[in-house]
C-alpha cells in the first residue's frame, strides 16, 4: 500500500531528526562559548545563548528547529550569527545541479552500454571505473585537462544564468569525475538485469517474429529489467551526494557538501544539523519515489502488498 510507504517515510524522518538533534548535543562545549571564544565573558556568553536559543530546554530547541525546517526557516549560524536559509538554498542548488547532471549522464551511458555488453564480456574500462574513487578521478582530470592541456579551468563555479560558457567549462570536469564511477556501477547492474530477461519467454516470442536481440530488448526487455536498475539508480543517486562532498572540495565548488565541511570545522551546530537533516530528507525521498515507482511499473508488487 502506498499509504503504508508514506507512513514509514514520515516515521523515518521523525526518528532521523531526533537522532541528529541529540547526537549533535553530545558534542562537548557550550555552543555560545565556542562561537565567542575562550576569552569571552560569562555575560556575553549568556547573552548570545539567549539570542540563539541554546539556553532553552532541549525539547523546546528541537521543536523550534523542526518547525523552522517545515516553514523554510533554517535558523541562525552559530559562527556568523546570520540567517543561514538563503546560503543553504544557494548551496543546495549548486549540489543538485552537479549531482543531477552526473546522474543523467550516468544513465545515458549505462543503459545502452549495459544492453550492448549483455551478450559480451564486460569492458575492462567499466570494471576499472568501479574501482577508482571519484576524487582520484577528479584530480587526474584536473592534472590532464586543466594543468597540462589548459582546456578548461581547474576549479571554481559560475551560475548557469550568469555565463553559460563559463558554467559549462567549470562543471564538465566534476560531472565527469562523478559520472565515471556511477556509470561503471550502473552499467554492471544493467547488464546483469538484461542477462536475466534474455531467456524469458517474451524475448523468445519477440525473436520468433523476426526481431533482433537489440530490438527485442528495447521493446520488451528494458521495462522488465528496469526494477533492479531502478533500485540501484536510487541508491547511486544518494551516494552521489556523498561523492559530491569530496568533489566539491577538489574543484572548489560552493555546494552543500563544502558548506557542511566548513560548518563542521567551525563547530556551527545549527548549520551542521540542518544540512545533515536535508541530506537525510533527500535520501529518504529518493527511496520513497523508488518504492512508489516500483508499484507503478510492476503490478505484481501492488497485488502482493
Amino acid at each position: 500500500m502506498i499509504a503504508r510507504i508514506i507512513l514509514r517515510f514520515l516515521l523515518s524522518l521523525l526518528l532521523a531528526s531526533v537522532v541528529i538533534f541529540l547526537l549533535l548535543r553530545l558534542v562537548p562545549g557550550d555552543p555560545a562559548r565556542v562561537a565567542l571564544g575562550v576569552t569571552a565573558t560569562d555575560e556575553a556568553v549568556e547573552a548570545l545563548a539567549r539570542q540563539l536559543g541554546t539556553d532553552r530546554p532541549l525539547i523546546v530547541q528541537y521543536l523550534d528547529w523542526v518547525g523552522g525546517l517545515l516553514t523554510g526557516d533554517f535558523g541562525m549560524s552559530l559562527a556568523s550569527r546570520q540567517d543561514i536559509t538563503p546560503l543553504i538554498v544557494d548551496r543546495a542548488q549548486v549540489s543538485l545541479i552537479l549531482c543531477g547532471a552526473a546522474m543523467v549522464l550516468s544513465l545515458l551511458i549505462a543503459i545502452p552500454l549495459g544492453m550492448w555488453t549483455s551478450n559480451r564480456v564486460l569492458p575492462t574500462a567499466a570494471q576499472i571505473g568501479i574501482a577508482i574513487p571519484s576524487f582520484l578521478t577528479g584530480i587526474l582530470l584536473v592534472t590532464v585537462f586543466s594543468v597540462h592541456l589548459g582546456w578548461v579551468p581547474a576549479n571554481g563555479w559560475i551560475p548557469p544564468g550568469t555565463d553559460v560558457v563559463g558554467f559549462l567549462q567549470r562543471i564538465i570536469l566534476p560531472v565527469i569525475a562523478l559520472t565515471l564511477v556511477q556509470a561503471a556501477i550502473l552499467t554492471r547492474y544493467v547488464r546483469t538485469a538484461i542477462l536475466e530477461v534474455l531467456d524469458k519467454e517474451f524475448i523468445r516470442t519477440a525473436r520468433s517474429t523476426g526481431a533482433s536481440i537489440s530490438e527485442a530488448l528495447w521493446r520488451h526487455g528494458l521495462r522488465n529489467a528496469a526494477l533492479p536498475v531502478l533500485t540501484v539508480a536510487g541508491l547511486q543517486l544518494t551516494s552521489l551526494i556523498v561523492g559530491a562532498v569530496v568533489i566539491e572540495r577538489v574543484f572548489l565548488i560552493p555546494g552543500l557538501g563544502s558548506m557542511l565541511l566548513d560548518s563542521v570545522a567551525r563547530r556551527d551546530l545549527t548549520a551542521v544539523q540542518t544540512i545533515v537533516m536535508l541530506l537525510v530528507v533527500f535520501t529518504l525521498t529518493v527511496n520513497l519515489v523508488v518504492d512508489v515507482t516500483y508499484r507503478l511499473i510492476d503490478p505484481r508488487i501492488r497485488r502482493s502488498a
